[in-house]
């Protein structure tokens, strides 16, 4: 991006924004939720459309001068429509809890019962946690994964379904690394008169790029961000049947929020149309490609793979496997120059600041052009910073080999 202006006006702000350039350009970046996006993306986040106010919806809004925006919202919403064979779309949602939270005001009342996965199996905040406002408004049940596989078992999910006759089933999840079965959760679903809402915010980038299932021709509601696997900006939308549509729409506006963010609705149109593009499926692919191929080489050097491998974008390692726990290994693989997010596990002892996993995703490195040759090499590098944790100079010198792959893979979009 060009800052000539801002580094006039302001300086503070500007050099701290170089400093996070020249840290994104020189570290790798391994977090499951974290993506870089395209030069275009970023200058639709940066345009003139910022200054619109436009609460409503297009042909509805309540504030004059609206005709252009009309337009790249529509824009927005039949491009969403193509890239998941979706009815109904709401590009507006800002956020993905937010997102989540118009999904249940639409179908739910304060204290509905809703079935959703545990935190520490792999679920998210927004599905029920006790802290969150979904576990304070609603009254979440919820199941886990096997504590054997690793896996959601369905059977499992039908018989607690049954037993406790929840308004909604929540499948999609934040730290879940195998393909799900969506049409077994709308079939529980169909049994005991439930809606179904699925959060693909990881996946949809997987899901667009026709590598995963899609579940937006089969549940209610789903709900994703545009960033992650997406590859987007910060954002979010809500995709439903048609016969949900005026109920979605009423949620989002003028339930949860008041006016959309016109320069974000167009920046998502631009993500929309590059994911369909077919280089996409290309890229969607090599993603799952890399992530199979750090599985296998943690499992090579001894580390517990939760779920024992991944069918997507991510893997949850339990590193007290190597005698650690998840906030050390952030901080050791910080100081090498690769970043991850500390993660708890299935039935986790330690405490969620202080976890006892890690969770490794490739969708950030597959966009700089890392392939299975070069993700080997970085898991021996997070392997030898783990075995040699107390030695200043082994880190140092992984460093500075960090360093040099990313000089030859440079971040897209920074110019």
């Amino acid at each position: 991006m060009n800052y000539k202006n801002l580094q006039q006006q302001d300086k503070e702000v500007y050099d701290i924004i170089k400093k996070e350039e020249t840290r994104q350009k020189n570290e790798l970046e391994m977090i499951a939720s974290e993506n870089y996006v395209t030069q275009a993306v970023m200058e639709a986040m940066g345009s003139i459309l910022t200054n619109k106010y436009s609460e409503g919806y297009p042909g509805s809004r309540y504030y004059g001068g609206n005709q252009i925006i009309d337009e790249i919202e529509i824009l927005a919403i039949e491009r969403a429509k193509k890239l998941f064979h979706a009815e109904h779309v709401n590009v507006q949602p800002l956020s993905g809890s937010p997102a989540n939270a118009s999904v249940y005001m639409a179908f739910l009342k304060p204290g509905d019962k809703v079935l959703g996965l545990k935190l520490d199996h792999g679920g998210h905040l927004s599905h029920g946690h006790s802290v969150n406002f979904s576990g304070i408004l609603y009254n979440f049940v919820q199941y886990e994964v096997d504590s054997k596989t690793g896996r959601i078992n369905m059977e499992e999910v039908r018989k607690i379904a049954q037993k406790e006759k929840p308004k909604m089933i929540v499948a999609g999840y934040s730290a879940y690394s195998r393909e799900i079965e969506w049409q077994k959760f709308q079939n529980i679903a169909d049994e005991i008169g439930s809606y179904t809402f699925a959060d693909i915010a990881h996946t949809a980038g997987l899901i667009a790029g026709e590598q995963m299932d899609n579940p937006v021709p089969i549940f209610d509601v789903v709900s994703t961000t545009t960033h992650k696997t997406l590859r987007g900006p910060r954002g979010a939308i809500i995709m439903c049947k048609e016969k949900h549509a005026k109920k979605i729409d009423k949620a989002v506006f003028p339930g949860m929020q008041g006016g959309p963010h016109d320069h974000i609705t167009a920046a998502k149109a631009v993500a929309f149309g590059e994911a369909l593009k077919p280089e996409f499926k290309e890229y969607a692919k090599k993603i799952i490609i890399n992530s199979k191929t750090l599985a296998e080489e943690f499992i090579n050097r001894g580390y517990r793979i939760i779920s024992d491998g991944t069918d997507n974008h991510l893997i949850v390692v339990d590193m007290t496997s190597k005698n650690t726990s998840g906030k050390e290994t952030e901080k050791i693989l910080e100081r090498i120059g690769i970043s991850v997010s500390r993660s708890t596990i299935p039935n986790d002892p330690n405490p969620p600041m202080n976890p006892s996993g890690v969770r490794f995703g490739t969708p950030a490195i597959t966009t700089r052009g890392l392939g299975e040759k070069e993700v080997k090499q970085v898991a021996g590098w997070i392997d030898a910073a783990i075995t040699n944790k107390e030695d200043i100079g082994v880190l140092n010198s992984i460093k500075k080999e960090v360093e040099e792959m990313c000089k030859k893979f440079p971040v897209p979009g920074l110019l």
